[in-house]
């Protein structure tokens, strides 16, 4: 083994899932820069390494050194202390400032900058401002330093030492030692697997009792990311001794103990049974059961109330009047007023409304959710209702006022969510308005609607509209379906499909395909439906790439940014990484061309900050995947990279016209989205969508998958991949059922709840 000494000079490569990375470096007495290669992902630009490994000779890249180990240190040469302050891990210096520090301090700028900070007053630029940024941001990096050496020397990525820092500050490596697990409990991103490495390391007990109960915790924690709200007892004891590779008989000693202290709620008043009407105890995470029990006592006691406004209590009074229990709002009337026309169905669904306290509207596209939504505010409005439309994500937020002319907000704006306090509306101060709209029902989960409805009074009309046969939401719960399926509140089904959209080969194939039937993929003229057949994955990428960089532009004169490709899975050749990696090569490359005086056209690298062997670019197109209650961006949310700045590892995302700083990082919220998986879709709709279906996605082919795909398309829709794998799909109904027992809830008397 071989040990150098080097300073990264730039990051050729990078694989984010195994940690491969191609770093040109910097090494004493080499005249030209040498490739180190091996798993050196968390290695930044500037960064300066001590690595121990072998020299080889590769026949196509040449000279190389292969990593084995690496640790990263303070440059001691004038040239790496250069880089490193230039790098921007230090905020208030950029290249042009590391330059003038070590050109007056030489060899002493570390010791400077340390010991009398004060000092770099002396440079042209720098004022007492910049020193003071630049004296904290040094101290901070120190302090994050010794958290990142720490995780070496434990063999953990040292990626997640800015995030400790964030949470723990100097007491992280004092937090990490006395009890690893909270990493998994306090920090996004940092599992329970991670912390257990830490744990392992530092000689914890396989069977100790912060192990087990954090094991225990993380294993429901992943039951609820797969949408369980609740673990069966004796699936939550398998599972976490599987995982821990402990006893069955001390993980349920562990269980009993962390109920007792009701760390974990035992369900014993609604009775959960198998189809073999067999028992099974319900253990939730406290979260997840006061949601549930929550939503199901306010959806009982909203329902039971009655509401406070003109219409309601106008109808009611008619009704107890003239002894017709049947009497409504008169929709021809409404129908004049708005110019629609309304089926049986709908006309059914605006009398309801007019009466109902708590409603569901349902159905698939082109069954007219939209013009019966627009019949029933009619109808409110007739009569002076205040109407609050609301929505789960910006961007159906942002669809439904364009559908009905009137403001709608997300529930988190409706809410006021104000971090770190939480949601400022609630039963203390609740929402104003006679009436509530929400659209997209499908996407929310159980702790967003127990959110939702402590703001709303018990006065207060609730209309919710969604379709069921989409996939369920991304977080815990079935909460739409239940609610259905419980029968305790009036549900409108829209089953006819209008002529109008009959003409759309999207719809009509959703439907088909809903039906299990697979859908025309004949490509006729006029289509707004096309399919291409290519069955191998490979291939498959470079057609999409093409269509979306270049065909599509081209002939709908859209840009590629406005085309979203959507894919069943993650990962994999034809998973949304791979395909984002190769769209951002083709769409926003990593140089472009600019003018220079005196030089005419030359291309330039673009400006791009780095994480997790990510390259972000000014106009690339990303979406957050974490509620970030600070900045007010959510889950799902996409927008286009605005700038980038490379000296202080910034950047600035545009959402719907809202400027979002981020710093390095915090990236991890951040994935490219010239592709995304079909869940991280719901709830949105774009221009045109190319969605690939192969045998390689073959774990996550459901027909309500497909389903979702095809009906976020507005104008075309276009599917590549084979026949096998499409037909599996639509005959694939097998929907993996969560725990939940909101209907159950809802089917029992409220004393009993």
């Amino acid at each position: 083994m071989v040990k150098i000494r080097c300073v990264v000079e730039r990051i050729t490569y990078q694989n984010p899932e195994n940690g491969y990375s191609v770093l040109k470096c910097r090494i004493k007495d080499y005249a030209d820069l040498v490739p180190v290669v091996g798993n050196l992902l968390d290695a930044n630009v500037g960064s300066v390494l001590i690595v121990e490994g072998s020299w080889k000779v590769d026949s196509k890249y040449g000279r190389q050194f292969l990593a084995e180990n690496w640790e990263e240190t303070l440059p001691a040469s004038i040239y790496g202390m250069e880089k490193y302050l230039g790098s921007g891990l230090i905020k208030g210096v950029g290249p042009k400032f590391a330059k003038k520090i070590v050109q007056r301090f030489g060899t002493d700028t570390f010791d400077i900058i340390e010991n009398n900070i004060g000092l770099l007053i002396e440079i042209e630029g720098i004022g007492n401002k910049r020193v003071q940024m630049i004296a904290e941001s040094w101290e901070r990096q120190k302090e994050i330093k010794n958290i990142m050496l720490f995780l070496q020397e434990h063999q953990v990525s040292s990626s997640y030492a800015a995030k400790i820092f964030k949470q723990y500050g100097n007491d992280s490596i004092a937090v990490m030692k006395e009890n690893p697990y909270r990493l998994a409990d306090d920090i996004w991103g940092i599992g329970f697997k991670t912390a257990d490495q830490i744990a392992g390391k530092l000689g914890f007990d396989s069977e100790s009792y912060v192990r087990l109960r954090s094991g225990i915790m993380y294993t429901l924690s992943e039951l609820a990311s797969d949408g369980h709200v609740y673990a069966e007892k004796e699936q939550l004891i398998n599972t976490a001794s599987e995982l821990l590779e402990a006893s069955t008989e001390t993980i349920t000693m562990t269980l009993d103990d962390m109920i007792l202290r009701q760390d974990l709620i035992l369900e014993n008043k609604i009775i959960n049974t198998d189809k073999e009407g067999n028992i099974c105890p319900a253990i939730y995470l406290p979260p997840f059961y006061y949601a549930e029990l929550g939503t199901a006592s306010k959806l009982k006691k909203l329902a039971a109330s009655p509401a406070g406004d003109k219409l309601y209590t106008k109808l009611m009074n008619a009704r107890a009047e003239t002894g017709n229990y049947d009497l409504s709002v008169d929709v021809d009337a409404i129908s004049a007023k708005t110019g629609m026309e309304y089926d049986d169905v709908q006309a059914a669904a605006i009398r309801t409304a007019a009466t109902a306290k708590v409603m569901v509207l349902t159905g698939g596209p082109g069954t007219g959710k939209t013009t019966t939504t627009h019949g029933i505010i009619s109808a409110y409005k007739t009569y002076g209702l205040r109407i609050l439309l609301a929505a789960p994500t910006g961007r159906a937020a942002k669809r439904m006022t364009e559908a009905t002319g009137m403001e709608a907000r997300t529930i988190h704006r409706l809410l006021e969510c104000k971090p770190p306090e939480g949601y400022q509306k609630d039963e203390n101060n609740p929402l104003e308005g006679d009436v509530l709209i929400v659209d997209e029902c499908s996407m929310i989960d159980i702790i967003l609607m127990n959110a939702l409805l402590k703001a709303i009074p018990e006065s207060m009309r609730l209309i919710l509209v969604g379709d069921i046969d989409q996939l369920p939401s991304v977080g815990a719960g079935n909460v739409l379906r239940d609610i259905i399926e419980s029968a305790a509140f009036p549900v409108v089904r829209l089953t006819r499909i209008f002529r109008q959209a009959m003409e759309s080969r999207i719809v009509m194939n959703a439907h088909r395909i809903n039906e299990g039937h697979m859908p025309d993929i004949s490509n006729s003229k006029g289509t707004d439906f096309f399919y291409i057949e290519d069955e191998d994955p490979e291939d498959t990428v470079s057609r999409i790439v093409e269509l979306v960089s270049h065909k599509l532009p081209a002939y709908y004169h859209v840009k590629p940014t406005d085309i979203q490709v959507l894919t069943p899975m993650q990962r994999g050749v034809v998973g949304a990484t791979n395909l984002n990696l190769a769209l951002q090569e083709r769409i926003n490359p990593p140089e472009e061309e600019v003018y220079l005086r005196g030089k005419g056209k030359c291309m330039m690298p673009k400006p791009c900050v780095r994480r997790s062997g990510f390259a972000f670019r000014a106009d690339d197109k990303v979406m957050q995947i974490k509620n970030n209650y600070d900045k007010e961006v959510f889950n799902g949310d996409i927008g286009i990279i605005s700038s980038v700045n490379e000296n202080d590892r910034t950047l600035s995302v545009s959402f719907d016209d809202r400027q979002v700083e981020y710093d390095v990082t915090e990236l991890d919220e951040l994935v490219h989205a010239y592709a995304t998986t079909i869940h991280k879709a719901q709830g949105s709709e774009y221009p045109i969508v190319v969605m690939p279906v192969l045998m390689n996605h073959y774990v996550m082919l459901q027909r309500n998958l497909i389903y979702t795909g095809i009906t976020r398309a507005k104008k075309i829709m276009l599917v590549i991949g084979s026949r096998k794998a499409l037909s599996y799909a639509v005959r694939n109904v097998t929907v993996t059922k969560r725990n939940t027992l909101l209907k159950e809830r809802l089917e029992t008397d409220i004393k009993n709840l």
